[in-house]
């Protein structure tokens, strides 16, 4: 059987609020044996404050080992592509935590890299400082690329604009670590011993996604919950696998057995 790898933001909820065909969801593939995980852009939460946040919400059963993130995905490949070891960062508690869990030493004196993840927080002071280690020769690491964020209402800046800035300002360009790229994908299959012929991607997001899973091979599904449409298929160019207006539509085929055929 397939493991479902679901996104986030925009899929299961929005902001402070779950998407009740989600809850519907997890109560489904926890009753029937469907293993499901949780891979993010969001760097901001740690896992275990992801399944705290999901828990209020409303969700059963789900923990912190279900979750992946892009700062996680972020420290693990600069620990073992450019052996990084002391680092600043812009982030939030899931940033901390995935750099001290490679062992990466977090410091403002003369740091190797310079990590940005979302930070609601941030002003303007903040992000100057920042760009100093770049300019003294830190290497720019971006978490993640998003342009927007879905939220109630309407849609927020993204930490992709975020690493933007970053990047005109510094003259470096971030690595590609993130959805729609391939390491965070090899690097949480490698976590939890899986292949990409494993697993199906569900999400709202064309851009990020399902062009992961478009680009990489892997099945995907599009949920019109959050970011995207079927009708933005064709202006963007990635296709996926199967659309659904409802995450109802997926608890309906694990529930009459359609679901193992995927």
């Amino acid at each position: 059987m397939k493991t479902l790898v679901l996104d986030l933001d925009g899929t299961m909820y929005r902001g402070p609020e779950p998407i009740e065909a989600g809850i519907r969801l997890v109560k489904a593939m926890r009753s029937h044996g469907v293993p499901y995980l949780f891979l993010t852009n969001n760097s901001m939460r740690t896992p275990a404050q992801n399944a705290e946040h999901m828990q209020r919400m409303g969700y059963e059963g789900v923990c912190p080992e279900h979750f992946y993130n892009s700062a996680m995905a972020s420290a693990a490949w600069a620990r073992q592509q450019l052996n990084t070891q002391r680092a600043a960062f812009i982030g939030q508690a899931g940033m901390k935590e995935a750099l001290e869990e490679e062992g990466i030493e977090i410091t403002d004196q003369d740091p190797q890299a310079l990590f940005v993840g979302l930070d609601k927080t941030m002003d303007y002071a903040g992000y100057s400082r920042a760009l100093g280690h770049l300019l003294k020769g830190a290497t720019l690491i971006g978490t993640n690329k998003d342009r927007i964020l879905a939220k109630p209402g309407g849609f927020e800046v993204g930490n992709g604009s975020v690493v933007a800035l970053f990047e005109y300002a510094s003259g470096q360009k971030s690595p590609d670590i993130a959805k729609p790229y391939a390491p965070i994908l090899d690097l949480m299959l490698q976590k939890h011993g899986l292949s990409r012929q494993d697993v199906i991607l569900v999400g709202d997001n064309l851009e990020t996604d399902i062009a992961l899973g478009y680009n990489n091979h892997v099945k995907t599904v599009l949920v019109e919950s959050g970011v995207h449409t079927r009708e933005d298929i064709d202006r963007l160019g990635v296709i996926p696998d199967q659309v659904i207006g409802s995450l109802d539509e997926l608890t309906a085929m694990i529930e009459d057995g359609s679901f193992a055929r995927l």
